[in-house]
C-alpha cells in the first residue's frame, strides 16, 4: 500500500499520469471496505492505470503539442502579466488568448475536481471533474454581462470580449493555484478520514485561490482602463461585482453539489435542494471544533 501512495504523489509531475492519481487513490480508498484480496486489488489498479496510458503514441504526441501551446498562456500571465493585460487592452490575439485560458482552466479544474471526488468513489471523482469546470464557466456567463454594462455606464470603452478575457484571466489564475494545492489535498485525503474537515479544507483552498484570482482581475481592469474616465467609480463597481460573483458561485456550487460526497451516502450526481452553502459551512466548522455533530 505504501508504494501505491508514493506512486500517486510521483505521478502528479506528469500531465498524462495525473489521470492515474484518480484511479490509484480511489481504488485504494475502496480497498478498505472491499473483500477482494490485496493481490487482486493491486492488479486491478495497475490495469486501470494502463488503460488510461495506453493511447497510441501519435495521439499522445498530438495531445501534448496542443496542450503545450495552450498551457503556455499560464506562464505568460504569471511572469509577464502587465504585457498580457496591455495586449488585451489593445485587442491583440483575444480569441487565441481566450481559447488558451479556457482550455487551461478546464484541464486544471477537472484535475482538482477529480482529486476532490476521489475521497468517495470513482463515479464521484468523474462527476466532480466534470462539475467543477462547469461551475466556474457558468458563473462567468451569469456575471460577465453585469460587469460589462456597469463599466460602460461609468465611462469604460472595453468591449464585452475584453471583459470576458479579463475574467478568464482571473479564472485561469484560480485554476493554476488550485492545481498547485493538489499535493496538499492529496496528503490530507490519504491521512485523514474526517469528511467535515476535508470539506472545510477545500473551502479554504478555494477561498485563497479565488482571492488571488480576483486580485489579478483588479490589476487587469486598472491597466486596460487606465486612461478612461470614471476610474474610481469602476473600482467600486468591481468590488461589488466580486462579491456578487462569489455569492453566485457559492450558490451555484450548492445547487449542483456534491463535489466531495459524504462517505455515509451512496453516490449521487445531484442532491435535493435544501439549506444553503453558508449554514452548511458553519455546521461543518461546529462539528470539526466538537460543538455538535452534523447529520
Amino acid at each position: 500500500m505504501v508504494n501505491d501512495w508514493s506512486l500517486a504523489f510521483f505521478t502528479l509531475t506528469s500531465s498524462y499520469e495525473c489521470i492515474s492519481i484518480l484511479v490509484i487513490t480511489t481504488d485504494a480508498l475502496n480497498f478498505r471496505q472491499s473483500p477482494v484480496s490485496e493481490q487482486e486489488n493491486l492488479a486491478q489498479r495497475r490495469q486501470n492505470v494502463e488503460f488510461f496510458l495506453c493511447a497510441p503514441a501519435s495521439l499522445r504526441e498530438k495531445i501534448w503539442r496542443f496542450s503545450m501551446r495552450d498551457l503556455g498562456v499560464v506562464e505568460t500571465i504569471l511572469r509577464n502579466r502587465i504585457h498580457f493585460f496591455q495586449e488585451i487592452r489593445d485587442g491583440i490575439g483575444l480569441r487565441e488568448k481566450m481559447r488558451a485560458m479556457l482550455i487551461s482552466s478546464l484541464v486544471f479544474m477537472a484535475l482538482y475536481g477529480a482529486v476532490m471526488g476521489s475521497t468517495h468513489s470513482l463515479w464521484q471523482a468523474l462527476s466532480s471533474a466534470a462539475k467543477l469546470p462547469v461551475l466556474f464557466i457558468a458563473t462567468l456567463f451569469i456575471c460577465a454581462p453585469t460587469l460589462y454594462f456597469f463599466n460602460v455606464l461609468f465611462g469604460s470603452h472595453q468591449s464585452l470580449t475584453q471583459n470576458v478575457a479579463l475574467i478568464l484571466t482571473a479564472i485561469t489564475v484560480t485554476s493554476v493555484l488550485l492545481l498547485s494545492f493538489t499535493p496538499i489535498t492529496l496528503f490530507f485525503l490519504l491521512t485523514t478520514s474526517q469528511y467535515q474537515f476535508f470539506k472545510l479544507l477545500n473551502v479554504g483552498i478555494f477561498a485563497i485561490a479565488g482571492i488571488m484570482g480576483v486580485r489579478f482581475l483588479g490589476q487587469g481592469m486598472r491597466i486596460v482602463a487606465a486612461e478612461a474616465e470614471g476610474d474610481s467609480a469602476r473600482r467600486r463597481v468591481l468590488r461589488m461585482w466580486m462579491l456578487l460573483y462569489a455569492f453566485v458561485g457559492s450558490q451555484l456550487a450548492w445547487t449542483i453539489r456534491p463535489f466531495i460526497g459524504a462517505p455515509s451516502i451512496e453516490f449521487e450526481l445531484f442532491r435535493q435542494l435544501g439549506g444553503n452553502f453558508y449554514t452548511n459551512i458553519f455546521a461543518s466548522l461546529g462539528e470539526v471544533l466538537g460543538f455538535f455533530v452534523v447529520r
